[in-house]
């Protein structure tokens, strides 16, 4: 890999989580209900795991609060079977419900990739061992991952970093840390009629 190259990320992606670093079950975002289709109870659902086909080997998987669980049968082209769910207007009222799977009841992380769930938590230092703070989320916008990280306490310093080896080049998730390599600072001044604006 290039200096610049992305990391390498785990199969199942576009990932949203319930975090906890002190050992609670973690659940990460897998899919969304879509629209009915038909009469007969059944929805278009969009898969965010690598293998769409994949989302219903999980097992039951749940809704954003965890308290509703759904199993899931696939069909062809994008559509599934709810169990439960019988007609139109049952399936209207999922609409948009997003799908929920537990963290440890997906397959392990293969060498050098990663849930980017497993990185929320971690401590983020310098490759000399200086404090960054903590990476608080892990945005995905299209381009690549980028880390938030929460500057150490009393700095209050935010800062959003490319996930990258060239600029996170230790990911050890054992060690409950990221090593990051800190890119020089660009800052673009505003333009005329912005300064007035803000």
């Amino acid at each position: 890999m290039g200096a610049t190259a992305p990391r390498r990320q785990a199969p199942q992606e576009t990932e949203e989580r319930t975090v906890d670093r002190a050992g609670r079950t973690r659940r990460i975002l897998v899919g969304e209900i879509g629209r009915p289709h038909g009469v007969r109870g059944l929805v278009k659902l969009r898969s965010f795991t690598a293998d769409p086909a994949a989302i219903a080997t999980y097992g039951p998987l749940t809704d954003e609060a965890g308290t509703r669980r759904f199993a899931l049968t696939l069909l062809p082209n994008g559509v599934a079977r709810v169990e439960g769910v019988a007609d139109r207007d049952a399936a209207q009222r999922l609409t948009g419900t997003r799908l929920f799977v537990d963290r440890d009841r997906l397959p392990p992380a293969e060498e050098e990739e990663y849930y980017l769930a497993d990185l929320i938590g971690l401590r983020a230092e310098t490759e000399a061992g200086e404090s960054l703070g903590q990476v608080r989320d892990v945005e995905e916008h299209g381009a690549g991952a980028f880390l938030v990280l929460d500057g150490p306490p009393g700095h209050g310093k935010e800062r959003l970093l490319p996930f990258t080896r060239a600029c996170v080049p230790v990911v050890d998730i054992a060690g409950g840390r990221v090593v990051v390599a800190l890119p020089d600072e660009v800052e673009v001044p505003p333009r005329p009629g912005e300064e007035e604006a803000a």
